[in-house]
């Protein structure tokens, strides 16, 4: 049976970033076809309802992981609260992984969504997760973030998601 990944859809090329930009990364999508993993695009910020192009947001305090506890708020720059938005991105992101059977993750790093071991809080880049990325791990996703390709190819030699 073919194994499915969620992957960051900006990773495909698909233009979702706050920016309105995609962020293609041919090392990912030639790992996708050279392990014959079958990609799931998701997009947690426009699944919580935000629109593409969108301003930046960032962590006011903690990360994703705070976030879900309810101890972190994200803001956008211009000052609003989205914490709920991206709650609502990050369960909706995992109910497409349980829908496709999902069992991996290939997020974008530094995202306040998808990061996977870095995240922005104010304008300090700073260890952490990002919304979602949190949320999956602590439902038994296992994350990586594109920067992280050979992790990941070490975790299908172990065959426990093929």
């Amino acid at each position: 049976m073919p194994t499915t990944i969620l992957v960051s859809a900006c990773l495909l090329g698909i233009h979702c970033r706050y920016d309105g930009a995609a962020k293609p990364d041919l090392r990912v999508k030639d790992f996708l076809i050279r392990k014959e993993l079958i990609p799931i695009p998701v997009c947690p910020e426009q699944l919580g309802g935000l629109p593409t192009p969108r301003t930046p947001c960032r962590f006011a305090e903690g990360s994703g992981k705070e976030v879900i506890t309810g101890n972190a708020e994200v803001f956008s720059r211009d000052g609003c609260r989205l914490t709920e938005t991206f709650l609502v991105g990050a369960k909706e992101t995992l109910e497409i992984a349980r829908q496709c059977g999902c069992r991996l993750a290939l997020l974008k790093e530094r995202s306040p969504s998808c990061g996977v071991r870095q995240c922005y809080r104010g304008d300090h880049l700073l260890a952490g997760m990002g919304v979602t990325t949190a949320l999956l791990a602590e439902r038994g996703i296992t994350v990586f973030s594109e920067e992280e390709l050979d992790e990941l190819e070490w975790c299908l030699q172990g065959s426990r998601f093929t």
